[in-house]
């Protein structure tokens, strides 16, 4: 039975150390990232493409970036909807120490959404998967973006395990923790997306004996949009709501998976 942690600001289970508890035999792969509001579809090929998933949210917080906003598609252009967060000393903060200024954010961003897209081809199917999160009445970003990654990652059958990098014990420098915490879940790859290659220490890596893969998002090919030509850069409800059960053929790391959409969600530490 999986035994899922509670979301709740506050609570955390024990810091596990930084040793691998998996066979050395099976090559496993990891990504760190920070969490990110109703990301795009490029966010979820990489954790599907991946055995374990850790949210790196006990890092600062960063101005103009995707942790509290996406854009969706109007029938006019692609709009940015975003999570009132405090206008000052937010970037003196972490992420997981962020919260909505607004505690109505979720009512007015479903409204914005509904308009959007209530006449999208799967609308009543995924309106029963996201408005339950919208209308909650969170908070706490970190819980807000994790909650609709779960609750996404569910609705495509992606089984990658999720975690928090504060399950596990903290290490300095940049590269040496991202390093520690791939040695954590027991991944021998480190699956990075393509901006990291300015900052990361490939050597930190090999000299554990483990490796880096650079991901790529070169193979995502335009889906159906009701709403005039294809823009690529909204988030993954766009595509949910335009393509419904068929979104996870526009998912290259989910392409030949034969597996049905389940009802249980993805393994949590």
């Amino acid at each position: 039975m999986v035994h899922r942690q509670s979301l709740v600001v506050g609570t955390r289970p024990m810091k596990s150390s930084l040793r691998s508890h998996r066979s050395s035999d099976i090559t496993q792969k990891a990504a760190i990232l920070q969490s990110a509001y109703i990301p795009w579809r490029g966010y979820f090929d990489l954790i599907a493409a991946v055995d374990d998933f850790i949210f790196y949210d006990d890092v600062q917080f960063s101005n103009g970036d995707w942790r509290n906003r996406n854009k969706i598609k109007t029938a006019a252009a692609a709009k940015w909807i975003t999570i009132p967060v405090p206008k000052t000393g937010r970037i003196e903060k972490l992420i997981n120490e962020i919260h909505a200024t607004n505690a109505q954010w979720g009512e007015d961003h479903w409204n914005k959404v509904t308009e959007a897209y209530r006449k999208a081809p799967h609308f009543d199917e995924i309106r029963a998967l996201l408005e339950p999160i919208y209308l909650g009445g969170e908070t706490h970003l970190s819980t807000i973006n994790r909650s609709f990654i779960e609750a996404i990652c569910t609705y495509l059958g992606i089984k990658t395990r999720l975690h928090w990098s504060t399950d596990f014990a903290r290490t300095e420098g940049k590269s040496q923790r991202l390093a520690d915490l791939v040695d954590a879940v027991g991944a021998s790859v480190y699956v990075s997306g393509p901006a990291a290659k300015d900052y990361l220490d490939e050597t930190v890596f090999t000299q554990m004996g483990k490796s880096v893969e650079w991901f790529s998002y070169e193979d995502l090919q335009p889906y159906p949009q009701f709403h005039g030509g294809f823009e690529t850069a909204v988030s993954i409800i766009d595509l949910l709501f335009n393509c419904g059960p068929s979104s996870r053929s526009y998912l290259p790391a989910l392409k030949g998976s034969s597996a049905s959409l389940p009802t249980s969600p993805p393994e949590t530490a």
